[in-house]
């Protein structure tokens, strides 16, 4: 059963209160392939007359048509699989739909026809696959090759020569600090000469 619950007391709730049309697609079984290359499905649910093979468990290989099916329990009874009881009664074995695979089944009912029908375009695939484009290679672009002659003539092209750039001369600043001297020197009053009294006295 197909449910995004995750807890298991409740997806069994959920089988043991399923109705009736739920609990009919659950008891869908695989066809072989052969039928499921002829009518395009891969699935359906069983019915009373199908003839079907057992897959997995003790009986495994079985083949045998459907004599009834038990939707409250999900189970269904194949003619010939019995087993004898103690008192000496032959009872049927059930099994569960998951198990069989579907060897020939009949289209006679309206409704199943119906339900084939409906399956086969939601099947991918019976559905034409697109044709894949070709994947386009993009090689890497290769450097060009440089022949050792054009490397000699690249080598032998004189140089530019350097072009020298003017030399400006600075002043040198020694010669301001004379220039100011001699201004502030020539601005102050010159000092008179001192003489000894001695000499005056002399005289």
């Amino acid at each position: 059963m197909q449910t995004k619950v995750k807890n298991p007391r409740k997806q069994r709730k959920r089988l043991y209160n399923a109705p009736a049309h739920i609990r009919h697609k659950l008891m869908a079984a695989p066809l072989t392939k052969e039928l499921a290359k002829k009518h395009g499905i891969k699935t359906i649910p069983v019915r009373k007359g199908d003839t079907i093979r057992i897959q997995r468990g003790d009986n495994k290989g079985f083949e045998g048509k459907i004599s009834r099916i038990d939707l409250k329990n999900y189970h269904i009874y194949i003619e010939g699989l019995t087993r004898e009881k103690v008192d000496g009664t032959n009872i049927f074995l059930p099994v569960h739909p998951s198990n069989v695979m579907i060897k020939t089944f009949s289209l006679n009912d309206k409704r199943r026809k119906a339900i084939v029908e409906r399956k086969k375009p939601l099947e991918r695939d019976t559905a034409p696959k697109p044709t894949q484009k070709p994947i386009l290679t993009v090689k890497p672009k290769q450097k060009p090759k440089i022949s050792v002659i054009e490397e000699t003539e690249k080598i032998e092209k004189p140089a530019k020569p350097a072009v020298a750039k003017p030399v400006v001369a600075k002043k040198a600043p020694i010669a301001k600090k004379t220039a100011e001297s001699k201004a502030t020197a020539a601005s102050k009053p010159s000092a008179k000469p001192k003489t000894s009294k001695k000499t005056e006295g002399g005289q």
